[in-house]
């Protein structure tokens, strides 16, 4: 009841939680209690003053890091756009620069939390202006690190990273103290680059640093799949992929690495030439909202190995117009999948294209490994030989990415049978899949709710597409494809 002595308790106990967590998510203080973390997550978000005080402003950056800490992330963006248009506060503001720093720090952890990277980044860069503290300036720098990383410029992420590590050593500060944006950041860049020895440093450093902290040790052991996987250790990979993914750990986890760890089992099926399962997997799942992970790119994959390139071109088409909600490090998948799709088809000219848009953001924002993760080797080096002949001047990224292409290309086991259904267009594939059954062309077209003649139609397209005089000739042409 309000004005209880039960209720004003309460409230100075979450005071005095976000008084002690401001002091502490700088390092230099210790790190902020869990139990301050949640309290402050389960609290009313602050009501908009007339004009922003360092206190209120305070309280508001402890709600949002605490929300994004603890995945509470129920309000989504709407959490940020209630108090900022853009980075701008609403309202008019009278912050001390260490407090606006602070304040757009979290709100930037927040938005990466969300998977929403740009605004993120866009965060992270206004609160270093304001960074006049060593501490601050490391918290800002690893922010900066991670979104950048996060947004697939990894060339600049790396540059903050070690920027980051000079000036966390040159203070001094416990290892209890290095903040977790700093290893998600170092973990993103090392799997750009298939790096398994860093990915396993990353890993056993935030172990041995939070061992007694779920979100940290379920990260970690993402990174440890990311490391089975490039060290082509399928099995391992698995195994632990399916313990995180299905036990009670995976409930205190953060959304962008549960999602990313989502993508890393399906790749890990996809390795083990499970290509439906890797598909029905993700068909249980939707992408975050700003597509910090776009599934639809990583069903893309799948379908690939199903030898289902129409579809590809299909479930990737929106994303691949949608730049808005897609930054560089998904993107440049979606480009590489579409043009290996198209490659299948026979359509060389817009397979050149895709990949040659690919190669080209790469060589802007830094080489990655990432969208070649279990796709066919043989396919991708021949899109790479075509735009090393029209595009010489990314000599160098091509030679880079064929040198480790080895280490995260599907495995030749698993690589793509072609399907015989492989070109038949999406209502030729829906026939094709009736005609072993016992209804006759008329029955079917009446099931379909299409005339007879467009059956016989599609039905004519389907022979000839196959090579066969007839119904049963098409049927056993169709098993035996499935049977590979």
């Amino acid at each position: 009841m309000p004005g209880s002595p039960s209720s004003m308790d309460a409230r100075r106990v979450l005071h005095a939680a976000i008084a002690s967590t401001a002091a502490r998510v700088p390092p230099g203080n210790g790190v902020p209690s869990v139990r301050h973390l949640a309290l402050i997550a389960e609290s009313e978000p602050i009501p908009t003053p007339a004009v922003w005080t360092d206190s209120a402003a305070l309280t508001l950056a402890t709600q949002f890091v605490a929300r994004s800490r603890q995945d509470a992330l129920g309000e989504s963006s709407h959490l940020v756009s209630r108090y900022f248009d853009g980075v701008r506060l609403r309202q008019p503001a009278s912050l001390s620069a260490g407090v606006r720093c602070d304040l757009y720090a979290c709100v930037a952890e927040y938005s990466g939390a969300l998977g929403w990277t740009l605004m993120g980044a866009r965060f992270a860069a206004e609160a270093r202006l304001f960074a006049d503290t060593p501490a601050l300036l490391y918290r800002t720098t690893t922010l900066i690190a991670l979104h950048q990383a996060m947004n697939g410029e990894f060339a600049a992420a790396d540059t903050e990273i070690r920027h980051a590590q000079q000036i966390f050593e040159s203070q001094g500060w416990p290892a209890l103290e290095q903040n977790y944006g700093h290893f998600a950041a170092e973990i993103a860049v090392a799997t750009s680059r298939a790096d398994v020895t860093r990915l396993r440093e990353a890993s056993s450093q935030m172990t041995s640093t939070h061992p007694d902290d779920p979100y940290w040790i379920f990260t970690a052991g993402m990174a440890d799949v990311t490391a089975h996987l490039f060290a082509r250790e399928f099995a391992e990979a698995f195994a632990l992929s399916s313990a995180l993914l299905h036990s009670s750990r995976r409930l205190s986890s953060h959304s962008f690495p549960r999602q990313n760890l989502l993508c890393l089992h399906s790749d890990i099926l996809v390795a083990r030439g499970e290509f439906a399962q890797a598909l029905s997997l993700l068909e249980q799942h939707e992408s975050m909202p700003v597509h910090g992970i776009c599934l639809p790119s990583q069903r893309a994959a799948s379908l690939l190995g199903l030898g289902r390139e129409r579809e590809v071109l299909a479930v990737t088409e929106a994303c691949a117009t949608d730049e808005d909600d897609h930054n560089l490090r998904i993107f440049v998948p979606l480009l590489v999948r579409r043009a290996v799709a198209f490659h299948r088809l026979g359509d060389t000219r817009r397979a050149t294209q895709s990949f040659e848009s690919a190669l080209l953001l790469l060589g802007r924002a830094g080489v990655s490994l990432l969208p070649f993760v279990m796709l066919p080797h043989d396919e991708v080096r021949t899109l790479l030989d075509a735009v090393a002949v029209s595009r010489p001047a990314l000599q160098d990224e091509i030679t880079e990415i064929r040198r480790a292409l080895h280490r995260v290309a599907a495995p030749p086991r698993a690589a793509p049978a072609t399907r015989a259904d492989a070109g038949l267009t999406a209502a030729e594939r829906e026939l094709a899949a009736m005609l072993p059954t016992p209804m006759s062309l008329p029955d079917i077209a009446h099931a379909r709710g299409v005339s007879v003649n467009t059956i016989k139609s599609q039905a004519r397209s389907i022979y000839t597409k196959l090579g066969v005089g007839g119904r049963r000739a098409a049927v056993e042409v169709l098993s035996r494809s499935l049977e590979r």
